[in-house]
Protein backbone atom coordinates (compact mmCIF):
# COMPACT_ATOMS: atom_id res chain seq x y z
CA UNK A 1 0.00 0.00 0.00
CA UNK A 2 1.32 3.43 -0.89
CA UNK A 3 1.01 5.60 2.22
CA UNK A 4 2.53 8.71 0.62
CA UNK A 5 -0.87 10.22 -0.22
CA UNK A 6 -2.38 9.55 3.21
CA UNK A 7 -3.09 12.38 5.63
CA UNK A 8 -1.15 12.38 8.93
CA UNK A 9 -3.28 12.63 12.07
CA UNK A 10 -3.05 15.82 14.11
CA UNK A 11 -2.25 15.78 17.85
CA UNK A 12 -5.92 16.53 18.52
CA UNK A 13 -6.91 13.33 16.70
CA UNK A 14 -4.80 11.09 18.95
CA UNK A 15 -7.76 9.92 21.02
CA UNK A 16 -9.09 6.53 22.07
CA UNK A 17 -12.20 6.92 19.88
CA UNK A 18 -10.12 7.50 16.76
CA UNK A 19 -7.17 5.15 17.38
CA UNK A 20 -8.71 2.02 18.91
CA UNK A 21 -8.90 -0.78 16.36
CA UNK A 22 -6.50 0.87 13.92
CA UNK A 23 -4.21 -1.61 12.15
CA UNK A 24 -0.45 -1.15 12.34
CA UNK A 25 1.69 -2.01 9.32
CA UNK A 26 5.36 -2.96 9.55
CA UNK A 27 8.56 -2.53 7.59
CA UNK A 28 7.41 -4.81 4.77
CA UNK A 29 3.95 -3.19 4.71
CA UNK A 30 2.45 -6.28 6.34
CA UNK A 31 -0.11 -5.94 9.12
CA UNK A 32 1.73 -6.58 12.39
CA UNK A 33 -0.85 -5.57 14.96
CA UNK A 34 -3.85 -3.53 16.05
CA UNK A 35 -4.20 -0.68 18.53
CA UNK A 36 -6.24 -2.07 21.42
CA UNK A 37 -6.00 0.71 23.99
CA UNK A 38 -4.89 4.33 24.32
CA UNK A 39 -3.23 6.03 27.31
CA UNK A 40 -3.52 9.82 27.35
CA UNK A 41 -4.42 12.03 24.41
CA UNK A 42 -3.00 14.84 22.32
CA UNK A 43 0.69 15.62 22.81
CA UNK A 44 1.26 12.84 25.35
CA UNK A 45 -0.31 9.70 23.92
CA UNK A 46 0.79 6.09 24.22
CA UNK A 47 -0.93 3.18 22.53
CA UNK A 48 -1.10 -0.52 23.31
CA UNK A 49 -0.57 -2.54 20.14
CA UNK A 50 -1.62 -6.19 20.13
CA UNK A 51 1.06 -7.92 18.06
CA UNK A 52 0.56 -11.32 16.45
CA UNK A 53 -2.15 -13.74 17.42
CA UNK A 54 -5.36 -14.42 15.58
CA UNK A 55 -8.50 -12.36 16.24
CA UNK A 56 -6.89 -11.08 19.44
CA UNK A 57 -6.15 -14.58 20.80
CA UNK A 58 -2.49 -15.15 21.57
CA UNK A 59 -1.56 -11.55 20.79
CA UNK A 60 1.14 -9.83 22.84
CA UNK A 61 0.29 -6.29 24.00
CA UNK A 62 3.19 -3.83 23.75
CA UNK A 63 3.25 -0.14 24.70
CA UNK A 64 4.43 2.45 22.18
CA UNK A 65 4.48 6.21 22.11
CA UNK A 66 2.50 7.68 19.22
CA UNK A 67 5.77 9.35 18.25
CA UNK A 68 7.07 5.87 17.33
CA UNK A 69 4.33 5.43 14.72
CA UNK A 70 3.23 7.31 11.63
CA UNK A 71 -0.52 7.54 12.23
CA UNK A 72 -2.64 8.59 9.25
CA UNK A 73 -5.93 8.34 7.36
CA UNK A 74 -6.20 6.74 3.95
CA UNK A 75 -8.26 8.13 1.07
CA UNK A 76 -11.40 6.51 2.56
CA UNK A 77 -10.83 8.10 5.99
CA UNK A 78 -9.67 4.86 7.63
CA UNK A 79 -7.06 5.33 10.36
CA UNK A 80 -3.92 3.17 10.39
CA UNK A 81 -0.33 3.35 11.51
CA UNK A 82 3.01 2.55 9.93
CA UNK A 83 6.29 1.68 11.64
CA UNK A 84 9.73 0.74 10.37
CA UNK A 85 9.78 -2.19 12.82
CA UNK A 86 9.07 -5.78 11.88
CA UNK A 87 6.59 -8.04 13.66
CA UNK A 88 9.53 -9.96 15.17
CA UNK A 89 11.05 -6.75 16.57
CA UNK A 90 7.70 -5.73 18.05
CA UNK A 91 7.30 -9.16 19.68
CA UNK A 92 10.68 -8.66 21.40
CA UNK A 93 9.39 -5.56 23.25
CA UNK A 94 8.30 -6.05 26.88
CA UNK A 95 4.72 -7.18 27.35
CA UNK A 96 2.47 -4.37 28.55
CA UNK A 97 0.34 -5.15 31.60
CA UNK A 98 -2.50 -2.82 32.51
Amino acid sequence: MDHSGHTPLTREELTEDILTGAPIYGAGDEKIGTISHVHGNGAITDVVVDVGGFLGIGAKPVLLSCDQLNLMRDENGNVHGVTSWTKEQMKELPEHRH
